[in-house]
Formats: C-alpha cells, structure tokens, sequence
C-alpha cells in the first residue's frame, strides 16, 4: 500500500525551492557552455574537391579497411549531413568508419539567392557526377557505392539510373520513391508531410519561389514543427526541464537544437521539382521524372539495392520507400526496417551501431 501524497502547503513550498535551486544549477551549467562545445558533425574530414559552395569531403579512416569499394553519403537539400554525424556516440558516420568503410561525403553547403536557378538535374549530372568522377581517380576504382538518406536518397536513385557503369551498390535510408503509396494507408497520420504538400497549389508554390528564389529554411523548419505541434510547444518545458542537473542530457539536447537550426534554404529551381513533379505529380515512380533530358528509369537500376526505411516515419511513410523494390531491374534487393522515426533512425539508441552494421555487412557480402 503506498503512502498517500503529502499536499500540505509546507510541501508546496520544499517542491518550489527544490526547483528554484535545480534552476540555479542550471543556469551555472548553460553560461559555462559555448557554442564550440554544442559541436555537430565534428568527425575528423579532408576536403577533396571545391565547386562552388558545393564541398566533397574523404574521412579518415579509424579502422582496418573491410569493404574495399568507396562508399559516397549523399544527403538532401533539406536539412543538413550533420545529422548523421550528431555526437560521437550517435554517429551514423563513425559507425561506418569503425567498421572499416572508406567514406566520402558530399556537403551542399549553405544555397542562397545565387543559386535560385539550380535544379535537380545539375545536382544529379554535375555535382553528384564530378564527385563520383573523382573518388575513381583518387581510389583507382572504377564504381562507387552511393549511400543516399532522404533526399539525398532520391539524387542518389537518380544517379543510379542514369548512370548504372559508376554505382556498384545503391543503399538508400528514409528515401521515398513512390510519393503517393501513402494515399491507401489506413492511418493517415504516417503522410500528414505527403498529404499536406499534395494539397498546395500548384500556383502558390511558383509564387513562392519566384517570389524568395528559394524555399526558405526557416520556412521548412516550422512545417515539420507543426507535425508535432504538442511536442514542439512542451520541449522547451517538459523535456529540457527533466535534463537541467543532466550534463550529458543536456548537451544531447543542444546538438538536435543546434541540428534544427541550421536548415538551409533549398534552391528554388529544384524546389519546384521537388514539390510539383514529384510529390505532386509523383513523375519518378510512374517513370515520367525527366533529368537533364533523359527520363529517369528505374528498371535501369541493375546494381545490388539495400533499402533502409523507419516503420514509426511520419515524414517519409514506409510505403513510399517500399515501393522501390518491384520497380527496379536488379534481382540483389534487401529491405530492413527498423522499430524507429525518421530521425530516430540516425540518432535513436534503438538503432545506434545497428543500421551501421547492417550496412557493412550486407556490402562486405557483395565486395568481390
């Protein structure tokens, strides 16, 4: 039997002072952090190759090599590589290097107003090519293995089905494909993103970006707060005030904070096709996305295909990552699916060394 709760008001108040000290502690603790110790996608990296404010990145190697075929991360326009580099112990990145990959990363830097005219097609055939063009020179290999998360994942299909010669392997994390395979799902929560974008017009989002030039960050930042909107409003509240007298809680907060900050502006051109052509008009799945005059085929992709996708994903419904597999011409194809969301994918302790080890072994596999 418990005993019952003391609600005296000398209770009250040892409860509020108890607080206000836990306060105090917390204020001591925040004015001894600055932003250099709030530090993302801190693991050690070269630059390769500048174009533009595009940037190609080789890591170095903490492990016995284990796969010897370069493996290229290719991230979206949409938020930043950093996410997958978030802190030392939540290191998509390190998990990889640990177990012997040798990593590149393409870093699309911060697009402006100067690079409103930027499609897919040069993101694909220009920056994605030459950065591939020159981990062959720099290797010796003749292919590489393309490690596409979200949009990145949708750039990364694209190159694979152009050009088939230069990808030994396609890995694809949370990367939709079929951006209507959500329209039938009987929970309709998983592509609130899909349905609310489905329902802009057409007219509105030309307005916007010939308007801005870009899709602003800051205007992305606030539509995926919204699909959480009792999350958004208490974490300031509820889940930064249980980790004040928490150093390590605390510093994992600021990172994901720091993460959410820095989203950048998406260039316009391809932002018109993001939104119009392929969650609109869902061009890739019914073969009819077209990049710099050559329609994307799927059935090009030949290449081995390791499919990653979050059943808990209310960004990118697992439905539209599926699709993928009855559309490609390879027979070497692999689902995993993982108990997570879309970003707890990457930085979740359910899926920390897991989706890393997936990763490695199912490439060490495919390695001669």
């Amino acid at each position: 039997m418990t005993e019952p709760r003391d609600t005296t008001f000398k209770s009250f108040l040892k409860d509020r002072a108890e607080n206000v000290g836990r306060f105090h502690k917390a204020a001591d603790l925040l004015a001894g952090i600055r932003d250099e110790d709030i530090d993302v996608g801190a693991t050690p990296k070269a630059l390769v190759m500048r174009r533009d404010k595009v940037e190609l990145f080789r890591y170095e190697p903490t492990a016995e090599r284990a796969v010897e075929t370069p493996v290229l991360i290719v991230y979206g326009l949409i938020g930043r590589y950093t996410i997958a580099d978030l802190q030392p112990d939540r290191s998509l990145i390190r998990g990889l290097l640990g177990k012997g990959i040798d990593l590149y990363l393409i870093d699309w830097g911060q697009p402006g107003r100067g690079e409103r005219w930027l499609t897919m097609d040069d993101y694909v055939d220009d920056y994605i090519h030459e950065a591939v063009q020159r981990i062959c020179r720099e290797t010796g290999h003749d292919r590489v293995t393309l490690l596409g998360i979200c949009e990145g994942g949708v750039l990364a299909t694209c190159f694979a089905a152009l050009h088939p010669a230069k990808v030994k392997n396609l890995v694809l994390i949370v990367t939709p494909i079929d951006f209507h395979a959500d329209i039938d799902d009987a929970a309709a929560h998983p592509g609130l993103l899909n349905t609310w974008t489905r329902s802009l017009a057409p007219e509105d989002i030309d307005h916007i970006i010939d308007t801005l030039g870009v899709i602003p960050g800051e205007f992305m930042g606030a539509i995926f707060s919204l699909m959480g909107p009792m999350d958004s409003l208490t974490k300031y509240n509820g889940e930064l005030f249980g980790k004040l007298d928490d150093k390590d809680g605390l510093m994992n907060f600021l990172r994901m904070e720091k993460w959410l900050a820095d989203r950048p502006d998406h260039p316009g051109a391809a932002g018109r096709q993001w939104l119009k052509e392929l969650y609109q008009e869902n061009r890739l799945a019914e073969g009819r996305f077209e990049l710099s005059g050559r329609i994307v085929d799927l059935r090009a992709i030949n290449m081995p295909v390791l499919n990653i996708f979050a059943r808990n994903d209310h960004i990118i419904p697992p439905t539209c990552s599926k699709a993928l597999g009855g559309k490609i011409g390879s027979t070497d194809y692999k689902e995993i699916q993982f108990p997570v969301g879309h970003i707890g994918l990457l930085v979740s302790r359910k899926s920390q060394g897991r989706v890393a080890e997936s990763i490695v072994g199912w490439l060490q596999t495919r390695d001669g």
